[in-house]
């Protein structure tokens, strides 16, 4: 069985796949500090409530914190047996790779989206993930990443908001009823959910622009649910978009022999 881990900057997502379905996917904050034996005592905990065996024998990561890989490599080494494939190192290996300036290291999160969204809906496709940040993926045709847009995230927003204005409190992101807000709670949350409804429209409209052929708009993410309601921000809401991009890659990566 193969175990994908998604390791953002908020949170970090475990995922079993047994070749044919994923049987779990498990979240928990992300901690740098949080060591191999602590992963295996918090996934065995939780896979054993779900009753699904621990006969992991492969394991492939993403990660957008550096510093929490070398944990999960010892928890792949110590615990499974395997050596772990990381995506953005030279030895994991990727059906299309991205084409961008020379020199540019692009997020594993995003090459991960790339693949995943390429096997599931083809290509020409936007995704639009709203994470910690909110990034705009352009996969072309072929399945390539050839660049996108990286935007401050929807609760980044509103923490800055907080801490740097004195007067203003913690606010939890919603879509307001109305779009002129009659009290501060409700006057951020309209600035916060109609900004970022409108950043997205016109960051996919100036992609699509610049792009110059049909594309489709792929979301992900956990906030991607409320932007669209009842607003056609985008085709499709796909919540396990980069897990599934991490088993693409994995699969690639098992045919060609490597590891």
């Amino acid at each position: 069985m193969l175990l994908a881990i998604d390791c953002g900057n908020t949170n970090t997502v475990f995922s079993i796949w047994d070749g044919e379905r994923f049987l779990c996917t498990l979240r928990t904050s992300t901690e740098h500090q949080r060591t191999a034996d602590q992963y295996y005592v918090w996934l065995s905990t939780l896979l054993a409530h779900h009753r699904i065996p621990m006969d992991i024998d492969a394991m492939i990561i993403s990660t957008t914190v550096p510093r929490v890989v070398f944990n999960l490599r010892v928890l792949s080494d110590r615990y499974f047996n395997c050596r772990p494939l990381v995506v953005g190192k030279p030895e994991c290996l990727l059906p299309n790779p991205p084409r961008v300036d020379e020199g540019t290291q692009v997020g594993p999160d995003r090459l991960v989206n790339a693949a995943g969204a390429f096997e599931r809906y083809g290509g020409d496709i936007i995704v639009v993930d709203f994470g910690t940040a909110t990034t705009f993926d352009v996969v072309a045709e072929d399945g390539a990443y050839v660049g996108g847009v990286i935007a401050p995230g929807v609760n980044l927003s509103l923490q800055a908001l907080h801490e740097m204005a004195a007067a203003l409190p913690h606010v939890d992101v919603t879509r307001p009823q109305k779009v002129i807000g009659t009290n501060t709670v409700t006057c951020m949350q309209s600035g916060v959910f109609w900004g970022y409804i409108g950043l997205v429209r016109e960051i996919c409209e100036r992609i699509r622009s610049e792009y110059d052929r049909p594309m489709r708009i792929i979301s992900t993410g956990g906030l991607a649910p409320l932007f669209a309601q009842g607003d056609t921000l985008y085709d499709h809401f796909d919540e396990f978009l980069t897990i599934h991009g991490l088993r693409i890659i994995h699969d690639y990566n098992k045919a060609l022999g490597n590891p």
